[in-house]
């Protein structure tokens, strides 16, 4: 991998700490906004003190999983924002992409560990909530997320 990237900015929200490995992993996320088609968006990244990591750090020891990150950090995603997010066809209304491609083709997993996230809140939950609360739990999911990649 090239030198790391600096975080996009300040966290819109207190980052959260994550232990990766023994060693400290800060979470944070940009400011969200709103699309006109009502999903809900976000940039959330994980960086230590020399700036973001690679996903590769994150993967499990033994080597990265076959499939893409942002398949296996969706999944993680969708998983803890169960019951917050609306349901589209059946589906959970969670995307993940990773907006900055790998350094090859055939080594998906080293890409900066920066994600893309857009959600579409279930109705009664946005409507309860203050932004900061869905942000607040984007933010503590991705950090789940970030947590579980080493174990598989």
């Amino acid at each position: 991998m090239p030198a790391r990237l600096p975080p996009p900015g300040p966290s819109s929200l207190k980052e959260l700490e994550v232990d990766v490995r023994g060693v400290t992993v800060r979470v944070g996320i940009g400011a969200p906004s709103t699309l006109p088609d009502g999903w809900w968006i976000a940039l959330l990244w994980a960086a230590d003190a020399d700036g973001i990591v690679s996903f590769r750090d994150l993967a499990p020891a033994a080597g990265p999983p076959p499939d893409q990150p942002a398949g296996r950090i969706g999944i993680l995603l969708a998983g803890a924002l169960s019951g917050l997010a609306a349901e589209e066809g059946g589906r959970q209304a969670v995307k993940v992409r990773t907006p900055i491609p790998p350094t090859s083709d055939d080594r998906p997993w080293e890409r900066p560990a920066v994600v893309q996230l857009a959600v579409r809140w279930d109705p009664v939950r946005a409507a309860s909530a203050r932004p900061t609360e869905l942000a607040s739990a984007a933010l503590g999911a991705f950090a789940g997320a970030v947590a579980s990649l080493p174990h598989g």
